[in-house]
């Protein structure tokens, strides 16, 4: 996936926040109107909503004379792919995802482990008990083998 420049991101900032997500979409207008202080061409404007449709990031769909745009994913799912691909730029994720695990919150890997429990069908299990984590509070070794990881608060 690639990254997106800093006016894309504004743009795609103003779909994700202005368009849900059974919605038919913007026009350029009403994405160039709502980015508020850029003195920024229509035509300027017309061109990222092109530019991000030829990459995939918009949806687009013609009314009359106009388009109207959507994003195609999700604000969390673009994140979690960059996320993904960031771990596969080095080489070894797991040496990576390692890392990120350990420089997380105490909150954010409550998050982790919640997520992964519901996902495992364990939501019942509680922060401490779910998936991955054994009686101390730590992320035990998976049965497959690997790393230890360590609670971000035993860092």
């Amino acid at each position: 996936m690639t990254r997106l420049g800093d006016l894309e991101r504004a743009v795609m900032d103003v779909l994700w926040d202005a368009v849900p997500a059974a919605s038919d979409g913007v026009t350029v207008r009403e994405v160039a109107d709502a980015l508020d202080g850029r003195e920024l061409a229509y035509t300027t404007v017309m061109t990222v909503l092109d530019r991000l449709a030829g990459k995939g990031m918009v949806q687009r769909e013609r009314e009359g004379r106009a388009w109207r745009y959507r994003p195609a994913a999700t604000r969390e799912a673009h994140i979690a792919q960059l996320m993904l691909d960031a771990l596969d730029l080095g080489g070894s994720r797991d040496a990576a995802l390692v890392r990120f695990a350990r420089s997380v919150t105490g909150t954010e890997a409550d998050v982790l482990r919640s997520a992964l429990a519901a996902e495992a069908g364990l939501a019942d299990a509680g922060p401490a008990r779910s998936a991955g984590a054994g009686a101390s509070g730590r992320i035990e070794e998976p049965r497959a083998g690997g790393p230890a990881l360590d609670e971000a608060t035993d860092r």
